[in-house]
C-alpha cells in the first residue's frame, strides 16, 4: 500500500506544478480575477494532500487499513474538489457547461475532511511504546 500512496501523492504533486505553472502563464489573461483565485484554491489543495500522501506512505507506524482508507478519501477528495474546481473556474473557456456539477466540490471537500479525521483517530489510538 505504501507504494501505491506514493505513487498517488508524487502524481497529485507532479499535476499541481504542471497545473500551477499553466495557470499562472497560460489561463491568468483568460479568466476573471475571482475565477483564477478559485483555480488557485484547487491547485493549492491538491499540492497539500499530495504532500499529505507522502507523508502517510512514508509513515510507517499507521495501518495498512487506514493508509488504504485515506488513499482513496484523497484519491476522490481530490478528484472531487480540486477536479471541480479547475472546470467550475475555466467554465466560460469550454462549450460545456460544468456549472451542474458545482455540488461535487463539497462531496470532495468533506471526503479530504475524512481523511484527516481518520489520520486523528489514528493517532489518538496509538499508545506510546
Amino acid at each position: 500500500m505504501n507504494k501505491k500512496v506514493l505513487i498517488l501523492g508524487s502524481v497529485f504533486g507532479l499535476l499541481a506544478v504542471i497545473i500551477g505553472a499553466f495557470a499562472a502563464h497560460g489561463l491568468k489573461p483568460k479568466i476573471s480575477p475571482s475565477s483564477f483565485q478559485s483555480f488557485e484554491t484547487g491547485v493549492r489543495y491538491q499540492m497539500y494532500h499530495a504532500l499529505f500522501l507522502l507523508f502517510i506512505g512514508g509513515f510507517n507506524s499507521i495501518s495498512e487499513k487506514t493508509k488504504k482508507y485515506i488513499f482513496y478519501l484523497i484519491g476522490f477528495g481530490v478528484l472531487f474538489f480540486s477536479g471541480s474546481i479547475y472546470c467550475l473556474a475555466t467554465n466560460g473557456l469550454t462549450a460545456i457547461n460544468f456549472s451542474s456539477i458545482g455540488f461535487i466540490t463539497p462531496i470532495g471537500g468533506l471526503l479530504l475532511i475524512l481523511s484527516w479525521l481518520l489520520l486523528f483517530i489514528e493517532f489518538v489510538k496509538k499508545t506510546d511504546k
